[in-house]
């Protein structure tokens, strides 16, 4: 357990906290306990199309960037898609067919307008693929997997891949809590400047991207610590008297209890909203 002295010189606690974990006791705490605390794990939903086609295409693109630049090219990546599918989660083959096709299109796309050489839109040395990031913030340990991580002008950017129904905008990199955690914990780890974050949708090409500035990454990473302090203070709690299991992590029902791979585990869920078949949450 990571440790930082407390007050009057006691040890504290370092919370280690990912994004997801965050965004999930953000969400609904009963799927924060059903999918972090509870032992044994409980079984939960299967592979859902739209997590699948992310997949993919985030190791499509690891395969092409981990390999050197005279190697990068769309029809590389395309083949990377092909070496990487999977089709658990889609309808029927037809559906997957069609999908397939589509990763191949965006991957070799996104390829071609940045990463060959000449490209129109370079985004600079590639320093970290899959980069595994955990540094003390504050009174938490935040940590997780970046996507990329680029160096331009000296500075690091943080770049998330989005393969979803929606295009991004600046507005959601700029409230993407994960990023700017990412981007605390890169400085910490890579000891370097770290102001920009990007989200890169490959579907619509659209990078959106944001420079955040000390207050704005401060804000970030009060808002995650409180969150970090509160969950662990929760788990504590419930470690010591389970009797305390629905006060303290509630349901919190809602239309998005369809897709939520823990509501065997729920009535409230299931009361709130029908299952969505596991395709429901790609694009048309």
């Amino acid at each position: 357990m990571s440790m930082q002295l407390g007050l009057e010189g006691m040890p504290a606690r370092l919370v280690r906290v990912t994004p997801s974990r965050l965004a999930t006791w953000e969400d609904c705490r009963r799927r924060y306990r059903l999918t972090y605390l509870d032992r044994p794990a409980l079984p939960r939903g299967g592979p859902r199309a739209a997590s699948t086609l992310g997949a993919v295409v985030h190791n499509a693109l690891q395969a092409v960037y981990g390999a050197p630049p005279v190697r990068r090219s769309p029809a590389r990546a395309a083949v990377e898609v092909d070496r990487h599918w999977s089709s658990e989660g889609f309808r029927d083959d037809a559906q997957a067919a069609t999908h397939r096709e589509r990763a191949r299109t965006w991957v070799a796309d996104y390829v071609e307008r940045h990463a060959v050489a000449g490209a129109p839109e370079p985004m600079g040395e590639t320093v970290g693929l899959e980069r595994w990031l955990s540094a003390p913030v504050g009174a938490m340990v935040a940590e997780g997997r970046a996507d990329r991580l680029d160096e331009r002008d000296g500075d690091v950017v943080v770049v998330d891949y989005k393969t979803g129904r929606r295009a991004p905008d600046a507005d959601d990199a700029r409230r993407s809590t994960a990023l700017a955690l990412y981007a605390l914990a890169a400085r910490r780890t890579l000891r370097r400047p770290c102001h920009r974050v990007e989200l890169h949708h490959l579907p619509s090409g659209t990078v959106a991207g944001v420079d955040h500035d000390e207050e704005s990454l401060a804000a970030h990473r009060d808002r995650a610590e409180a969150g970090a302090v509160a969950l662990g203070a929760a788990a504590d709690a419930l470690d010591e008297d389970p009797r305390l299991s629905e006060s303290l992590f509630p349901p919190a029902p809602g239309p998005r209890c369809g897709s939520c791979d823990v509501r065997r585990h729920c009535p409230e869920g299931r009361a709130a909203a029908p299952a969505e078949p596991a395709w429901a949450g790609l694009a048309p």
